[in-house]
């Protein structure tokens, strides 16, 4: 008995350290909310969990770059995996504030639209800035940034958002702009000038969003007649039966990323997650739930024609749209910014 129970002592141990060890190890992985994590939750965390690589630890932010730095320069990371916008990945990336990935981790690049990889970040969807109305009371909707203008056709409060980016290039759009020409414009002095001015015009009549939803919000109020929104805010809106519609010529699309942060002990394990999210089941099952547009070119095919139609990748989409400068506004995005503030606060 006695020699039994010694015995089983160290195999119960074995047990135990054997069981801790195999446990699924946390990944904290940050996003920016609402409807998009909602659909990250269906499509990424949850199945991840269940696949017994990790567990996901989810959570949000509004994708300050200062919460990282932080983290990277007292050299404690508690996040591993982040959502970023594409400028903020270059500035990051450049900063030091983001680990340099492995592409062959992800699949063949050939499967991926262009600008998914890049030297700290995979793209994980793309996404547009579109004009919104509600076309229950519009009975003739805007069809052009010149018609947002348009106070005496369509009297009432404009939405746009509180910043310089997307603003600037939507004035300088509604100032008749070609869409290709617009960061030339924009470059100088005079096209900056320019956007300002615009914006004069129709000062009075903005009101600023900050959060993602309030377009959304606003335009179902009755608060603004049409606004500048993130479309997919506009179809989850839509998918609750509000009569919204979208805009799509002129609008501004951009991808947006996974990075992992500099420093973290899960490295491999972010990799692991962000090639899981790569997978085009995977995405599909996110662009289901939020039309944003997948950047594995293999789930359009996935997906019904219905859902296709509503994203910004859709061939009809993009035929008058206008890819976001990410460079641009790494250069130039402090001074318009301070330059914005100003102007806003005047």
């Amino acid at each position: 008995m006695t020699r039994s129970l010694r015995c089983s002592v160290p195999f119960a141990l074995a047990l135990l350290s054997s069981a801790v060890f195999a446990a699924p190890q946390n990944l904290t992985v940050i996003s920016f909310g609402g409807a998009t994590k909602q659909a990250q939750e269906k499509a990424y965390f949850q199945p991840f969990n269940a696949s017994g690589a990790g567990t996901v630890v989810a959570g949000e932010y509004n994708g300050e770059l200062s919460k990282i730095k932080a983290m990277v320069d007292v050299g404690h990371t508690s996040w591993d995996v982040v959502e970023v916008e594409s400028p903020e990945l270059l500035r990051g990336c450049d900063e030091g504030l983001f680990e340099k990935l492995d592409p062959q981790r992800f699949g063949d690049q050939a499967n991926f639209v262009p600008g998914t990889f890049t030297e700290c970040g995979v793209a994980t969807y793309v996404w547009s800035m579109v004009m919104a109305y509600d076309h229950a009371k519009l009975a003739k909707g805007p069809t052009s940034w010149a018609d947002f203008w348009n106070v005496k056709d369509f009297p009432g409060k404009r939405g746009l958002r509180k910043g310089a980016k997307y603003t600037l290039e939507i004035a300088l759009l509604a100032d008749g702009v070609k869409p290709d020409e617009l960061y030339k414009v924009l470059g100088t002095p005079e096209g900056v000038s320019r956007a300002f001015a615009k914006l004069d015009q129709i000062k009075s009549n903005i009101q600023w969003w900050e959060a993602g939803a309030q377009p959304a919000q606003w335009l179902i109020a009755g608060d603004v007649v049409m606004s500048a929104a993130y479309n997919g805010r506009i179809a989850a809106a839509q998918k609750e039966g509000m009569k919204l519609s979208i805009v799509w010529p002129q609008s501004l699309f951009d991808p947006e990323y996974w990075a992992v942060v500099k420093g973290t002990p899960n490295k491999k394990l972010a990799e692991d997650f962000i090639a899981f999210a790569s997978q085009p089941q995977a995405q599909k099952v996110f662009s289901e739930n939020i039309p944003y547009g997948p950047v594995n070119k293999q789930t359009l095919g996935l997906l019904p024609a219905e859902v296709q139609k509503q994203l910004p990748t859709a061939e009809a989409n993009l035929a008058q749209a206008r890819a976001v400068d990410a460079a641009f506004w790494v250069d130039h995005g402090e001074e318009l910014e301070q330059r914005f503030n100003a102007w806003a606060a005047r």
